[in-house]
């Protein structure tokens, strides 16, 4: 029998996990033999240069997914993948419309990363909405994957579909490459100096991930012990950020230098990780700290921060939006000594190779055979 052909479709490989997740799947796929194309709306983002060559990549050559759909309809008429797995939403609505327009045999998984309840509350905006609405159409898929718990009890009541029907896998994240660039090292003079903690967090400068509050407990911090935070991430909230820094006096103390494609070089250096979101699907940055063995705090936010502490085990959960509290944990966790090799054994439960077959399994793939009737498959 032939080989099985899979395809990922997103938008672009941008800054985000969503987009690092797919590459890290890609990977994995092809490295078991798995014929893998990573189809992209725009071939762009600095995860390109991750993609092995072994993977192939088809770029339909469009700036917005929506556009994005006559080109993906021809490649699955052309191509015809036994598996189309899709990520994002507005990505994933554009594949199950193309699917349906190609009229292919391609099984089709959709993969939801964010929790759309708790984003269409937060973020009033029309198109947060429409994406809410057009969600719907997940039930026309043949297998809706959820990457936290918390994600697929949303689904479940945004969809009306009981959670059985929603198959939960966690992201994969922790590799061997993983572990080699957080050995690469960081030039900067705060790592030089051992006598001040460095706090760090990671993540789209955006009001998800509310890296205000972090700046406002880091200001309340230092006014018991000096500590420094550095922000790795770009977004629209960054003159907004820089101001609040100017405000409370913190030039020397803050430093936000922008997106870098390896953060566990500095996850491997500093002293602390703190994730201060909002909500979240479930936050890759976490499980990469914990892999880097340094202690993290996170916000009790709608997402999967207490599915991966498991309800504070593995750090301290505080309130979303509290500086007051956050500056609490973070004194508090300066100052206990810390079990790095546990937080490590921790993040090894989100191995790219242990989630990988769990996507296998979902997915019907066997290599070297015909994929399975997703419609047989498990979804408990």
């Amino acid at each position: 029998m032939r080989d099985v052909h899979t395809a990922l479709f997103l938008p672009d490989l941008s800054g985000g996990g969503a987009e690092r997740v797919t590459v890290r799947l890609a990977r994995e796929f092809a490295h078991r033999g798995i014929r893998v194309d990573l189809v992209l709306a725009s071939a762009r983002g600095p995860y390109l240069n991750q993609v092995p060559p072994e993977v192939g990549i088809v770029d339909l050559k469009t700036h917005r997914v929506l556009r994005s759909l006559p080109r993906l309809i021809h490649y699955l008429r052309q191509q015809r993948p036994d598996v189309l797995l899709s990520t994002m939403s507005h990505a994933n609505v554009i594949a199950i419309v193309a699917r349906h327009a190609a009229a292919v045999r391609t099984r089709l998984a959709v993969r939801e990363t964010i929790a759309p309840i708790s984003q269409a509350k937060n973020l009033k905006l029309l198109s947060v909405k429409i994406t809410l609405v057009s969600m719907r159409l997940y039930c026309y898929a043949d297998l809706i994957i959820a990457n936290s718990r918390h994600v697929v009890s949303e689904l479940s009541h945004l969809l009306k579909l009981p959670p059985s029907q929603i198959r939960h896998i966690p992201n994969p994240i922790v590799d061997r490459e993983l572990c080699m660039l957080a050995q690469q090292p960081v030039e900067h003079p705060w790592f030089q100096d051992s006598s001040m903690p460095i706090v760090l967090s990671v993540g789209r400068l955006s009001p998800q991930k509310d890296f205000a509050t972090l700046i406002r407990a880091i200001a309340q911090v230092n006014r018991h012990m000096p500590c420094r935070l550095i922000i790795l991430g770009k977004g629209e909230q960054r003159a907004e950020l820089e101001r609040l820094v100017e405000q409370l006096g913190l030039q020397q103390r803050v430093w936000m230098p922008g997106f870098d494609p390896n953060p566990y070089r500095y996850m491997a250096r500093a002293t602390l990780f703190v994730l201060p979101s909002r909500w979240e699907g479930s936050p890759n940055a976490l499980v990469e700290a914990l892999a880097c063995g340094i202690p993290v705090i996170a916000t009790d936010s709608p997402g999967g921060a207490r599915e991966i502490l498991e309800d504070g085990r593995w750090g301290i959960l505080t309130p979303v939006g509290n500086p007051e509290a956050l500056a609490e944990a973070i004194l508090q966790t300066l100052q206990r000594p810390v079990d790095r090799e546990a937080l490590r054994r921790r993040a090894q439960d989100f191995s790219v190779d242990k989630i990988a077959n769990q996507y296998l399994n979902a997915l019907g793939i066997h290599h070297g055979s015909q994929p399975v009737d997703l419609a047989k498959t498990s979804n408990s």
